[in-house]
């Protein structure tokens, strides 16, 4: 059986259903406004069931059959677009648009290995990254302008599929001139007197006030800042200590001066760095590949090859 609705019709009615206004959708996509509803009004009249809501001067809801069809035509458009994409090559070469979140602190550590290797194995995909805030990373996921996010394994929302990369372990930075700078291993409750910047960055910021919750320590918080950099600069300038989850390979600040990571005893409980990906949209074929690409780079680097 032939569908007697075409592909067009539901990329102009997802159009409406994204912008919330048929004149929205046929700006976005370069038509008439006209063009817009007469097939939507077709859609309509295919499935023999009302798909919209219209009202002058405040848009176009969808009916629950709406929502079903739009969540349908979706997954549909994204599977044509995909056809597209890979046909030439008989589905031999990945090509096409990827975009990956990343939580601010964690992408200096991760990004640039993934876009090097990724794009040397797939150089027809068209790969790029959006850095931000972590609640913000999510927002964008689940809107469906991102394909991937890589973050924290903290205050994440339900509904995500995700791939464990690796673990990392919150330790304490101090300035090299600090008393316990020579020490090997530092307790929260010593710092309990001394001025620490926080990175008031969520969920960082989350990780680091539990830290001090579970020991019984209020931290005398001098500077909340949001960026990791500055963070290590303070840090580096002497203005306090701060408790940090990422480490950089250099320990010294952005300005060249030395900075001194401590353990903390006793020892912290790790935080997962993870992929992931709503679970109810399916993965496009280069995403799937960056899932796998990404999986496997993080277990090499766990187990470096012998030298």
């Amino acid at each position: 059986m032939v569908a007697r609705y075409t592909l067009r019709q539901l990329s102009y009615f997802a159009a409406v259903a994204e912008a919330g206004t048929i004149s929205a959708a046929a700006a976005k996509l370069h038509v008439s406004q006209t063009a817009v509803a007469a097939a939507v009004t077709e859609l309509e009249r295919i499935f023999k069931t009302q798909l919209t809501v219209r009202r002058k001067a405040h848009g176009v809801s969808l009916t629950p059959v709406g929502t079903y069809l739009y969540a349908q035509a979706a997954e549909l458009l994204r599977s044509a677009e995909e056809l597209e994409l890979n046909a030439s090559s008989g589905g031999r070469e990945l090509a096409g648009p990827l975009v990956i979140g990343c939580y601010a602190t964690v992408a200096p550590t991760v990004l640039p290995v993934l876009i090097e290797g990724f794009t040397v194995n797939h150089p027809k995909v068209q790969l790029d990254f959006v850095e931000g805030p972590q609640d913000r990373i999510q927002e964008r996921l689940f809107a469906g302008e991102l394909d991937l996010a890589i973050v924290y394994d903290m205050d994440l929302r339900p509904g995500l599929g995700s791939v464990r990369l690796y673990d990392v372990r919150g330790y304490v930075l101090l300035p090299q001139s600090h008393r316990l700078a020579e020490r090997p291993e530092v307790s929260l409750q010593e710092l309990a007197e001394d001025p620490m910047i926080l990175l008031d960055a969520p969920p960082s910021s989350h990780h680091t006030m539990t830290l001090f919750e579970q020991t019984g320590v209020s931290p005398v918080i001098r500077y909340r800042t949001t960026d990791f950099e500055l963070t290590r600069s303070l840090v580096g300038r002497g203005v306090g200590y701060s408790v940090l989850v990422q480490r950089p390979a250099i320990d010294s600040s952005y300005e060249g001066l030395p900075v001194v990571p401590k353990p903390i005893v006793p020892a912290v409980k790790p935080v997962g760095v993870k992929m992931v990906w709503p679970e109810a949209i399916r993965l496009t074929d280069r995403a799937e590949a960056m899932v796998t690409f990404a999986a496997s780079a993080a277990r090499n680097a766990r187990n470096p090859p012998p030298a």
